[in-house]
This record gives structure tokens, sequence and C-alpha cells, in this order.
């Protein structure tokens, strides 16, 4: 199934039914009075987040999303029916905005959560609400309130607890297949990966969501490469693991592309940057990073930055990478540090 991460959809609540304008009209009553009812409310339109899905692509399919409207009234004071709301069901990790003008709707983070985009119209009352002593006989009623009307925003951010983060063919999918049961495409060029995968990393006691975001080079905050797309996944993780290619193979340098990346994070947004991360030097199988590693990992030590090496290929470092990333996100567990990025993260009994 195609991922699709972003749509803008044009929803209307429904309109409120008329107020009715009748009168009772039985044998003996020649002059019951007035009798209209009054309308039902329009549906509103609502937005449920739902935990088995996985991507927005069913709104690319339906930009028009319209609630139905409430019934209108009747005579012999019989009420309309209120409209049944319209509920539609989006990934958890789903926020939702004005498309407009940019005001945040609402923050579907967990499976459950649910708010109302449009609200539907008020039903109109019948004339049997205006009767007064001095005015017995209305020959008004009230019409139904329109429903609210907007342009929204859908922007999925994956529910992660870590996010990998680095250059293009450093080796972040390459991890995730050998830490998980994900299955991304690996390739020796760049922007192999064009969407975020998300394995579950099993360890003894302990399970947590990694997730692989591609299109992170020199000016990603403005959009450069797969950019913006992409960046905002990593808003709900609690840990970031920047993986550096020390090879030297593609003609950077390491600590170079770790210091443009952190600044592209900076830029985009500093509360991201500000995310406590793990730096792994990938590719130490190759003659060239076993060669460069000791340069690259002293020039970080000399800013207080630990560097891990590991070999995605002959899986050297992995067990104890994955052992830090576990200890680490057990310490922001304890220190309440970061918001928790899935609720699949934790201890099994």
């Amino acid at each position: 199934m195609r991922f699709v991460d972003e749509a803008v959809v044009h929803v209307r609540a429904g309109k409120g039914g008329a107020g009715c304008i009748a009168f009772l009209r039985e044998k003996y009553r020649p002059h019951g009075g007035p009798a209209g009812g009054d309308g039902g409310h329009g549906g509103d339109v609502v937005f449920v987040a739902d935990g088995g899905l996985t991507t927005l692509l069913d709104f690319k399919f339906q930009p028009l999303l319209f609630a139905e409207p409430g019934e209108p009234g009747r005579g012999k004071s019989q009420h309309g029916k209120c409209a049944t709301h319209l509920r539609l069901r989006v990934p958890a990790g789903t926020r939702l905005s004005d498309a407009e003008t940019g005001e945040r709707i609402g923050d579907l983070a967990r499976a459950g959560d649910e708010v109302v985009a449009a609200h539907g119209g008020r039903g109109g009352r019948g004339n049997g609400r205006y009767a007064t002593p001095t005015n017995q006989a209305p020959r008004y009623a009230q019409p139904g309130l329109p429903g609210e009307e907007r342009m929204v925003r859908l922007e999925l951010m994956l529910l992660a607890d870590v996010g990998l983060v680095g250059y293009p063919n450093v080796g972040k999918s390459s991890l995730i297949r050998v830490v998980s049961a994900a299955r991304p495409r690996v390739a020796d060029y760049p922007f192999t990966t064009l969407v975020p995968h998300l394995g579950v990393v099993r360890l003894d006691d302990f399970d947590f969501v990694l997730a692989d975001i591609p299109g992170l080079i020199e000016g990603a905050h403005r959009g450069d490469g797969l950019g913006t797309r992409f960046l905002r996944h990593l808003s709900r993780t609690r840990l970031l693991v920047h993986m550096l290619d020390v090879s030297g193979l593609t003609g950077r340098d390491a600590v170079e592309d770790f210091d443009r990346i952190n600044r592209e994070l900076e830029l985009f947004d500093a509360e991201l940057a500000a995310k406590p991360q793990i730096v792994v030097a990938n590719k130490i199988d190759l003659a060239e990073a076993r060669a460069l590693l000791p340069d690259a990992s002293a020039r970080l030590a000399a800013r207080g930055i630990e560097v891990r090496a590991v070999s995605t290929v002959t899986r050297e470092g992995v067990t104890e990478l994955l052992a830090t990333i576990a200890r680490r996100l057990r310490e922001i567990d304890v220190a309440g540090d970061g918001e928790t990025g899935v609720t699949g993260s934790h201890e099994r009994l």
C-alpha cells in the first residue's frame, strides 16, 4: 500500500433542519394553536484516531467530505431528527490544522483520540416556540443554520521511540533491517528510502519502535531533498540515533556531516535539535572506515560526544548499540523527559 503522510480535505458539517410552521387542526379543536416542530441539528465532521491505520492514502481520493443535514421539523410539534455525525478514521499520530489560516485544530496522538473539525448547524425553531400571550398564532419559524466549512490539512507524524537520522546512504535502512522485522529497500545510492519505515526492536525485557527517516541533507529544513516532508516524523520520538559514514568514500567528512544535520534540525525545530542523541559510526567493516574512525571519534570526544562503532554488514557492535538505546530510553522514562512516542514501548511482563 502506498504511504501518504499529508493530505488536504474540504469538510462541511451538516446544515440544521428548518423549523416548521404548522397549526394544530383536530376535531373539536379548530384553533389548536401553533404546532410546528424544531429542525434537527446537522452532523459534525469528526476525525478519530485508529491504531490500525498507517497512511492517509484514502483522503487523497476523497477530498470532499460532507456530513448529513438535520431533518426539518414537522407538524404536531414533531421535531426533526438530528443527523448522524460523520466520523472519519485517521492513523494515530495525525495532526489537523486549518489549511488556510494554519490554526491548529487537533492532535490525535493515540488511538481513540478524536476531534471535531467542523460543527453541524443548529436546527431551526418551529413556530410553536414563538407563541406568546400577545401572539398566539405566530406564522414564522427559524431556518436551520449552516454547518461549519473549512479546508483541513492532515499531517501524519509517525509514533516511534527512536528516530534514525543522518545523510542518505549512511546505513539507516540497513540497521533497521538488521534489528527488526522491517524490510526497507536498501541500495548503494542516495534516497533509496523514499518513505519512513518503522521497526519494532525486541530485547529480553524491553521493546521499542525505531523509525528510519529519509531525506536529511543540507537544506532539508527548507524542503530540499525530501526535507520538511519527513522531518516532522521526528517530533514525537524521544531519542535520536545519529548515524555517520566514517569511510570517507562519499567524499564528505563525517564530523562535518554531523554538524550539518544538527544544524538542519535546529533550523527546523529547536526542540527537535535538543533531543538526546546517540552518535553511531557505521561501516567499520571497511578498511577505510577503520582508518578514519579514530580521528572522527577524537574530534567528537573533544566536545564530550561518545561515538559507538557498528557494522550493519557484519553486525559488529549492533547488540551493544541496542542495549545502549534501551538503557537511554529507560533513563528518559524515569526522568519523565520527552513525550512517549508509542504505547508499545514498554518492558514485557
